[in-house]
Parts: structure tokens; sequence; C-alpha cells
């Protein structure tokens, strides 16, 4: 079994064209490099990653491939358990995962 790291799989996907590093603020997720923002109607999930600490439990976390409505891709990387984003865990329960944006953007199956 190949073990991934999270630093190698958003590498990845910064391959793949999820280049923008995304963060929640104010309810609202924001692309880091722009400032662009966008609700939770206007993003989709395309994909996500979870990583377990084999040797420490503190090295739990999750990180979301993110596609938005005008075609802005990136990642949102967040813990997961109790350390979680409370912002980030509230932001994300209103977002799709997979299906079509407003826009007509077709999802992607993760390879």
């Amino acid at each position: 079994m190949v073990m991934r790291t999270l630093s190698a799989t958003v590498e990845d996907l910064a391959r793949r064209g999820f280049t923008q590093h995304f963060g929640v603020e104010g309810g609202l997720l924001r692309a880091l490099g722009s400032g662009q923002a966008f609700g939770p109607n206007e993003v989709v999930i395309r994909e996500y990653h979870r990583f377990e600490g084999d040797s420490d439990p503190d090295d739990m976390a999750i990180v979301y491939a993110i596609e938005t409505v005008n075609g802005t891709r990136g990642t949102l990387v967040d813990a997961f358990g109790v350390y979680s984003n409370p912002a980030v865990s509230a932001f994300l329960d209103k977002v799709r995962f997979g299906g079509q944006l407003a826009a007509s953007v077709p999802a992607q199956p993760v390879v």
C-alpha cells in the first residue's frame, strides 16, 4: 500500500489544476491569492483526501479539492476531529460534493 503525504497530495492536485489555496473567513470561501470570495452555493467539492497520523492522532487532516462557479480551482486543508476549524466545518456542511455548478462546470472523477 502506498502511503501518500498531505504535501504530495496537494502537489498532485496542483498539477491537475487545483492551484489556488482557499480559506474560510466570515462564512465565505476566500481565494487566498486573489481575495475572491464565494458562498457555499458557488462552490463544489470535486474530491477529498483524509490523512490519519499513524503515530500521532494530532496529525489528522483532510484536503478538499474545490471548484468555484467562475472556474477557480484549488485546495482547502483542515484538521479533522477535535482540532477541526468550526468555521470551515460550518461552511463545508452547506457545500455540494460533485455534481454541477450553476455555470454547468462538468464534474471530474477521482483517478
